[in-house]
């Protein structure tokens, strides 16, 4: 008999997987105390640096993109004085620390605006050759750190001439939060900027300045680690299948002073797109890291649940093996006792009568083996087909093996169950760190802060590009933004409208309605009732009165924007509260799910100081826990006086705090648990049980005489045994009523003739 086939190895292996879930159980569902810090702090710090090298890389990508595009749009106008150049770029960009145009023939400086740029490090190397004109950085005399950006101006019969323009390297200027730090971190690990700290000598004790030469201390060494990190591939970073930020990025844990412990989160810089190769950013081997301070959690109650966790894994263990002795004993002995008997009977072996068993399909086979016994001429048995009927039993299917699996099932649920659904519960009365609120919004700001600069960079294009527009000739515009449209792919159309609303040209899809009323911004929205809201963002046309260069931006490009690990659900809201853009499915202008976060919503538009702020709100309700922030637009550009704000909410449930990962621990424990009662009894019904009724069947027909009907054994295994068994029987059976029907019959005596003595008769 095979020893993977039969009863036993799924008896084993529910004993095996019984005793490793109550070993997993007591190591999971009793752990000996809590993380300093919980798992959702560390995540939520993960995040807020991802954000900040978001932002930094779309940064310093757009400043290199605008400054190119400025110097195409000048090249294929008119020559311009330098002064001019740096004028009108000033008042178009308001972005660069320093711009300068030098001539590339005598290397003069022909005009510069903000910071001198120092020229020491022009070279034949970075004007030639295949890194010509290759953003890099440069350090000044200060010690300070910029990003030089070089295009070149080229007009016919003018000498060659190299814009430059400067920007610092600086963290991007986004709300950090109270106590949070962050820093912009070169490859070899050195701090390039710094924000958040505060200075030394706003401090008012010598304990504050402490505080600040420690954290200035562990962002240090925490960069350092970080710049460590980094320099792996972002591939092999991850783990197998993981997606999400398209860099490298990680969680860090430093030292703890006066008891709050240093936690920091990095990413490097890296391409929205993995694909994508030109991003200058995503070259320079930056990394942003996010440092904040946290109060060290107190672990309490740990032996309460350390206890807890032994007294679920010893009921398991007590159960499971009540559930493997009714296997055991009323399936696995009944089976095998089966098997003994069916083969003696096979061998000749007719002196006994098959024992006795308890109902079910064990009993119906021993009725049925105990008649053949007798067809087969054993002593005591019934005589033949249709003889005596002791041997049948009462009832044919009561407590069979289904009944068995039942039982064992419920044995196995009594623990499954509980565990699953009602150990470590929780309610809307957890205690949900207060970080993880202000994270919440500060990176709704963050992303408020994204979308309304990219909304001001989408009008500043318009801006540079409506120079470029002539009305005289249509074609030549058309051109133009066809280009412009295959340039930019945040516009889904372009066109030119002049005074009286008309159409002049146009690039993409189809134009919608455009007034030139002054009283209505530049960049507003329209379409309600229609599938998608329409936005469009206009710019006037130079010398041309009443023209406007309109750009319809794409719902799509801003709902891309919104989508970021660890924020929730993310929505764009116009003053009234209707849905604009969502991270997820959306329909146009309808309203937020909850009344409190369009309550949220009223409270963060309110005007308070110099504007509306941002906004935190933890809600508890009807048991659930609700994380949720709005930020609305605040800042410059066209884009900040629309009234939008950039909502979002999260299940508290989804934060890796300790009382959701318990609960979660104990769901995983149940479910684990009926899979191998599902693993372990679905395999004893298809191998054991369904073969063993049909067994029942089989053997009882031929017990009623069917010797025709061959039986064949599903599985080399008990079950299978007694088939052969019953098939050798079933051969005997035949041979022996074969050999019976071929016996001659006995001679009849015959009656004397008349006159004849009678045969047999006495006397003489």
């Amino acid at each position: 008999m095979p020893l993977l086939g039969g009863i036993r190895p799924p008896i084993a292996v529910l004993c095996v997987l019984i005793l490793a879930l109550a070993g997993l159980t007591a190591k999971v569902l009793g752990p000996g105390g809590d993380p300093v810090v919980p798992k959702a702090v560390l995540s939520s710090q993960q995040h807020f640096a991802e954000d900040g090298a978001i932002a930094l890389r779309a940064s310093i990508d757009e400043r290199v993109t605008d400054l190119r595009r400025t110097a195409t749009a000048l090249n294929a106008g008119k020559p311009a004085e330098p002064e001019d150049v740096l004028s009108d770029l000033g008042r178009t960009y308001q972005k660069w620390t320093g711009t300068t145009v030098v001539d590339l023939e005598s290397g003069d400086v022909l005009a510069a605006r903000g910071e001198r740029i120092p020229l020491a490090w022009l070279d034949k190397e970075v004007l030639t050759g295949k890194t010509a004109l290759v953003p890099r950085m440069v350090r000044l005399e200060t010690g300070d750190v910029r990003l030089m950006t070089m295009v070149v101006l080229d007009w016919k019969d003018r000498p060659q001439q190299l814009l430059i323009a400067s920007n610092s390297l600086s963290v991007p200027p986004i709300t950090l939060g109270p106590f949070r730090t962050m820093a912009v971190v070169a490859k070899d690990g050195e701090v390039l900027a710094t924000a958040g700290f505060e200075q030394s000598e706003a401090l008012n004790s010598d304990k504050q300045r402490e505080e600040l030469d420690f954290l200035q201390k562990q962002m240090s060494d925490l960069s350092g680690q970080a710049a460590e990190h980094t320099e792996q591939h972002p591939v092999t970073a991850k783990e197998p299948g993981s997606r999400g930020y398209p860099g490298v990025s990680g969680a860090l844990v430093g030292d703890d002073y006066n008891g709050r412990v240093a936690t920091a989160g990095y990413a490097s810089l890296a391409s929205s797109d993995p694909e994508e190769k030109d991003s200058v950013a995503a070259g320079l081997g930056l990394t942003v890291v996010a440092m904040l301070p946290v109060v060290a959690e107190q672990s309490a109650g740990a032996a309460d649940r350390e206890l807890y966790g032994l007294i679920a894994a010893g009921a398991l263990v007590v159960l499971g093996l009540l559930a493997a002795a009714v296997l055991w004993a009323r399936v696995q002995r009944p089976l095998l006792r089966l098997f003994l008997e069916s083969r003696r009977l096979a061998r000749g072996d007719l002196t006994r009568p098959v024992g006795t068993f308890r109902g079910g399909e064990a009993a119906r086979i021993g009725s049925a083996l105990e008649r053949l016994r007798g067809q087969l001429g054993g002593p005591g048995g019934p005589g033949g087909p249709g003889g005596a009927s002791a041997g049948k039993p009462g009832s044919r299917l009561r407590f069979g093996i289904r009944a068995q699996l039942v039982v064992t099932a419920v044995l196995l649920l009594l623990w499954c169950l509980p565990v699953g659904l009602l150990l470590n519960r929780t309610d809307d009365s957890v205690s949900v760190p207060a970080t993880m609120v202000n994270d919440q919004r500060d990176r709704t700001d963050l992303v408020s802060d994204r979308v309304r600069r990219a909304l001001n960079e989408a009008q500043a294009d318009l801006v540079s590009a409506s120079r470029l527009v002539d009305v005289a000739d249509r074609d030549a515009t058309e051109n133009m933004l066809k280009d412009a449209l295959r340039k930019h792919t945040r516009y889904a159309a372009l066109y030119v409208v002049d005074a009286g609303g008309e159409v002049v040209a146009r690039a993409g899809g189809d134009p919608h309605d455009w007034s030139d009323d002054k009283k209505l911004p530049l960049v507003r929205v329209s379409g309600e009732g229609g599938k998608k809201p329409v936005l469009q963002a206009g710019a006037p046309v130079p010398e041309e009165k009443g023209v406007t260069l309109v750009g319809e931006v794409r719902i799509e490009f801003l709902n891309s924007l919104l989508k970021r690990p660890g924020l929730g659900e993310v929505r764009v809201v116009d003053p009234k509260g209707r849905t604009l853009a969502a991270s997820n499915g959306f329909l146009a202008f309808e309203d937020l799910p909850r009344e409190a976060l369009t309550d949220l919503v009223r409270a963060g538009s309110v005007q308070v100081g110099a504007g509306p702020v941002e906004n935190g709100l933890l809600i508890r309700d009807g048991g659930n826990v609700t994380v949720a922030a709005a930020a609305p637009f605040s800042g410059g550009g066209v884009a900040a006086d629309i009234g939008w704000t950039v909502v979002s909410w999260q299940n508290a449930d989804r934060f890796q705090i300790t009382a959701y990962e318990r609960e979660d621990r104990s769901v995983l424990a149940g479910l684990l648990g009926l899979a191998a009662i599902v693993v372990c009894l679905g395999w004893v019904h298809l191998v054991v049980a369904r073969p063993l009724r049909a067994l029942a069947t089989s053997a009882e027909k031929l017990a009623d005489g069917d010797l025709k009907s061959v039986l064949y054994p599903t599985y080399h295994d008990e079950v299978g045994a007694v088939v052969r068994s019953l098939e050798l029987i079933r051969q005997q059976l035949q041979a022996r009523r074969q050999n019976q029907s071929r016996r001659p019959a006995e001679p009849r005596p015959t009656e004397p003739r008349p006159g004849e003595p009678r045969l047999g008769a006495g006397g003489r």
